[in-house]
């Protein structure tokens, strides 16, 4: 007795370092998808650290670039500033003299005024003078013979007259045309004097300008340098954080790889400890664990029992009951499936692993599966309508039609016996892991293994 007493005990005890290896498991196995996560996250920040690296190498050619063109620029500006100033200066001479041409040009006016006045003397002097030989010639015609040379100096005197009168009408119509083309140009030269003016203002604000833009030329140079030392330094600091990264890169692969090297260890623990928990559930000492043992080993021959008088009867036929041609279910997530066995299962089994689950407060569901892992139904909790975009909630409440396997279950589908107790994680979604104890009973139908019937429950 003390011997049988001293094996329920070490099986109760290897069944609690199941649980606690199966819940430390699960831990390890959320914290390696969240450092495999973590990692792909890290990868994607190397590469983005890769662009970024090569954005500041062509920041810094840039900046370097710029710095260059800056110093060439002031230097270009520096060598031409003098040119300019050369220039502007002849520019500004230029224009004063333009201006200075409306003074003489008025003078010339002047003058030409004088002359016109002249040659209208002139022409009443040659008007006068032929009045004057006119009167000559009557005289000497009146003197007769005697004043006949008098009459020849009196028409060479209006001769001449006529001739000096019209030498002064043409010289008068001449400086007539020279004053107008004279005001003329005095016109012409007053407007260019007005844009002279003006362009000397814009030659001012040209120089204006000009000390300006060297001025900006010498800051932008200044800046550019700045430019240069601080993208310097940025280079630095990136090549040591993509350094600091891939090292970070190493640390996270390795912590990966230690933490599921610790997960295999532990999940080979908890193989071990649910196998001495196995042996120790078959030995006659009552457990903890002896009523639901019993609970499944009756549900499974109740559920044996429906089942083969379906077949009988001929309401599913074997082929249907095997069914391997799993369809997947459009728009699941996670993905559920049918074939030919779902619907007897939810009309007719279903019923009776609701029943079977409110036997004991303790139990969190009673379920069969077949060989592959597919559940082709659940009970009505677990078997509720997916809710579209809540993947999460869909694996803890629409647990039917999906395919689960884990170390524990493929155990107990591969070996043979006529139960197994066995401690593993549930996964109800969002990386949250449930530790149960199940008893599983092997199904066979026609000869031909089935699968398992399942009763999971918490102690």
């Amino acid at each position: 007795m003390e011997n049988r007493d001293l094996l329920a005990d070490l099986g109760e005890r290897s069944g609690d370092i199941a649980l606690q290896c199966s819940e430390t498991a699960g831990y390890l196995s959320e914290l390696n998808l969240r450092i495999q996560g973590d990692s792909a996250h890290l990868a994607d920040l190397q590469a983005n650290m890769a662009t970024l690296a090569a954005s500041q190498n062509e920041s810094v050619a840039a900046a370097q670039e710029l710095s260059l063109t800056a110093r060439r620029a002031g230097r270009i500006i520096a060598d031409g500033h003098d040119v300019i100033g050369l220039s502007l200066g002849e520019v500004a001479g230029l224009v004063e003299h333009v201006t200075g041409l409306e003074g003489h040009l008025r003078q010339f006016l002047t003058v030409i005024e004088a002359v016109g006045d002249i040659s209208e003397e002139l022409g009443a002097i040659a008007r006068q003078t032929r009045l004057l030989g006119v009167n000559a010639a009557i005289e000497a015609a009146r003197g007769g013979a005697a004043t006949q040379g008098f009459a020849v100096v009196a028409d060479e005197i209006r001769r001449l007259a006529g001739q000096a009168g019209e030498s002064a009408a043409s010289v008068g119509d001449k400086l007539g045309q020279l004053d107008r083309d004279a005001r003329a140009l005095i016109g012409g030269v007053e407007a260019n004097i007005v844009r002279g003016r003006g362009v000397g203002t814009h030659i001012d604000q040209l120089r204006l300008s000009m000390a300006e833009i060297a001025s900006l030329v010498t800051q932008f140079g200044e800046r550019s340098d700045a430019i240069v030392h601080c993208t310097d330094a940025a280079d630095g600091d990136v090549s040591a954080l993509r350094h600091g990264l891939a090292t970070f890169g190493r640390s996270a692969s390795d912590s990966a790889l230690r933490v599921d090297a610790a997960r295999e260890q532990l999940e080979g623990l908890e193989g071990m400890a649910n196998a001495m928990l196995n042996r120790a559930a078959h030995g006659p000492q009552k457990t903890r664990n002896s009523r639901y043992i019993a609970l499944a080993e009756d549900g499974a021959e109740e559920i044996s029992a429906l089942i083969e008088d379906a077949v009988r009867d001929g309401e599913i036929g074997l082929a249907a009951l095997f069914d391997s041609n799993y369809r997947a279910v459009p728009g699941s997530s996670p993905t559920q499936y049918l074939n030919g066995f779902t619907a007897f299962a939810d009309n007719r089994v279903r019923p009776v692993l609701d029943r079977r689950t409110s036997e004991d407060s303790a139990i969190v569901g009673c379920c069969l599966l077949d060989m592959n892992g597919y559940l082709p139904t659940h009970i009505s909790t677990r078997s509720q309508p997916q809710r579209p975009g809540l993947s999460d909630w869909n694996m803890e409440h629409a647990r039917n039609r999906q395919i689960f396997m884990d170390s524990q279950t493929r155990r107990a589908l591969q070996e043979e016996g006529d139960f197994f107790l066995f401690t593993y994680r549930q996964d109800l979604g969002e990386g949250r892991y449930r530790a149960l104890r199940s008893v599983f009973v092997p199904l066979v139908f026609g000869g031909r293994k089935w699968g398992l019937y399942e009763v999971g429950y918490l102690i």
